[in-house]
């Protein structure tokens, strides 16, 4: 095993026993992103049980309590298993409490690790690991409708199809909609749009909205939604027992307990990005999270996939709010691990696929969201991105975007990403040119990644078929800009 396929996509069984890969990648200017790649060797069976029981509350069980999530929201046996379609993305399950803090503490080993190997590594992280998912699920479907009940306020106003960031509300005509809807009465409404937070323009933006409903829905006890049909906030559920109130402040607590063990050893997190149904929340919780540990330089990433419809409407949300509020904005680009499964899901229940229609209409989600990003580097030393990709398009347009716009490898502020064990070709002349390049590093005993590494296997033979004319013409590129100097040439 360790001679063959476990050599080729795990560094070894322990923190000792990886540090020479981890070395002799340095040695050629690539760094590493520890993983522990470990997973629970479930039955599909034993999964879709213990989904189904981690995604429903307890009064829904029950019957106390009736759910009010969106089909999409709530669980469904049959897309239990969520490995099932996904062939490069590690899968927790949860269990119970004491194994989310077993995660954890392999997750701070992860991090302690990539400090110890480096002054500038990285770890990556799955909220699905730290937690409930019911809360994900919960808190996805709170921010989605709060979303859309803009959304549908702006096409009141004639503002239906523009980009999410270039949508403004007239305050005015906002709160008269709001009053008629019965949502609060005239006080309350003249209570949330002041000067003081709002300013003196006389519009909503989507950013501004999402602050005013950071006061109107606490995350464990507030998790209301408007109906535009009765005209009121109602909650998502009935009520949530004590200890789902603990396990909730739990899961925030464990963030909270990595972030700063990553702030006290130099290494940055990256939290990875999962399922639709989970990931409104999962991005909201790393906003979080940058806002508290971002503010000198970019210690938490976030993670966005580009196969998704709204991936530009996220990534320029996001760089704007942190431009508004000052903090400094992380970002890993990937394309996206859940296609299939998420086709599959969104076609049986009954909800819009969230995936672009065709693979180039993701390449160009890809180029469309790393263009905007490379220009916010342009002009905010402090911004950074990682651009994980196995695609030779994508990485030569980063090339030639960065040339563009004066954006020189040493400044440290694009970091290239790849999966140990695929695409070396991209990796390694990418780091001897002295770009800032990282191998994905999962690792663990033989027996205990089998999981991972049969998916891996699958996943790397379809990808490694055009190994060859992508080593020649990536090398062949790399060689022009040497012999030109370009690589290293700095705009006077």
């Amino acid at each position: 095993m360790k001679m063959t396929f476990y050599g080729q996509f795990v560094a070894g069984e322990d923190q000792e026993s990886i540090r020479p890969l981890i070395q002799h990648n340095r040695a050629f200017g690539v760094g590493s992103i520890l993983d522990y790649g470990v997973e629970e060797d479930l039955s599909s069976e034993e999964a879709e049980l213990k989904e189904m029981e981690s995604c429903t509350s307890a009064a829904e069980r029950d019957g106390s309590g009736t759910s009010k999530r969106e089909k999409q929201y709530q669980a469904h046996r049959a897309f239990g298993d969520r490995r099932d379609g996904v062939i490069s993305a590690r899968t927790y399950f949860y269990a119970n409490e004491a194994k989310c803090d077993s995660h954890m503490e392999i997750f701070l080993r992860c991090i302690e690790a990539s400090g110890g190997a480096s002054n500038d590594g990285f770890s990556a992280i799955k909220l699905t690991a730290l937690g409930r998912p019911q809360f994900l699920l919960q808190f996805s479907d709170v921010l989605t409708k709060w979303r859309q009940f803009f959304h549908q306020m702006a096409a009141e106003q004639g503002q239906a199809g523009l980009a999410a960031k270039d949508t403004k509300l007239e305050v005015a005509a906002l709160q008269e909609s709001v009053t008629k809807m019965g949502i609060a009465s005239r006080a309350e409404i003249e209570d949330w749009f002041t000067t003081e937070t709002l300013g003196v323009s006389g519009t909503v933006d989507l950013l501004d909205w999402s602050s005013l409903i950071d006061s109107r829905t606490k995350l464990s006890k507030h998790l209301v939604v408007p109906n535009a049909q009765t005209g009121q906030l109602e909650p998502l559920l009935s009520r949530f027992t004590e200890e789902e109130e603990l396990q909730m402040r739990r899961m925030l607590q464990r963030m909270d307990i990595l972030a700063k063990k990553a702030m006290e050893v130099g290494v940055r997190l990256m939290v990875d990005a999962e399922q639709t149904y989970f990931q409104p929340a999962i991005s909201r919780l790393t906003l979080e999270m940058q806002r508290k540990f971002n503010v000198e330089k970019p210690l938490i990433f976030n993670t966005y996939q580009c196969y998704l419809k709204d991936a530009y409407d996220n990534v320029t949300l996001d760089v704007e709010l942190a431009r508004r509020e000052g903090w400094c904005f992380g970002a890993k680009l990937v394309r996206g691990a859940y296609m299939a499964q998420e086709r599959a899901r969104a076609a049986e229940i009954g909800y819009e696929d969230p995936i672009n229609p065709t693979y180039e209409a993701t390449n160009t989600m890809y180029h469309r969201c790393l263009n905007y990003v490379l220009e916010e580097l342009k002009h905010n030393a402090k911004a950074e991105v990682m651009v994980a990709s196995h695609n030779e398009d994508t990485v030569r347009f980063a090339l030639s975007r960065m040339e563009d716009l004066g954006l020189h490898p040493a400044d440290r502020q694009v970091y290239f990403g790849q999966l140990l064990g695929m695409c070396d070709q991209i990796s390694f002349p990418l780091g001897q040119a002295g770009f800032p390049v990282y191998k994905y590093v999962p690792y663990g005993p033989v027996m205990e990644v089998l999981p991972y590494l049969s998916r891996r296997a699958q996943e790397n033979s379809g990808i490694m078929k055009g190994a060859q004319k992508e080593r020649q013409l990536l090398w062949q590129e790399l060689q022009r800009r040497l012999r030109t100097g370009s690589l290293f040439h700095r705009p006077a």
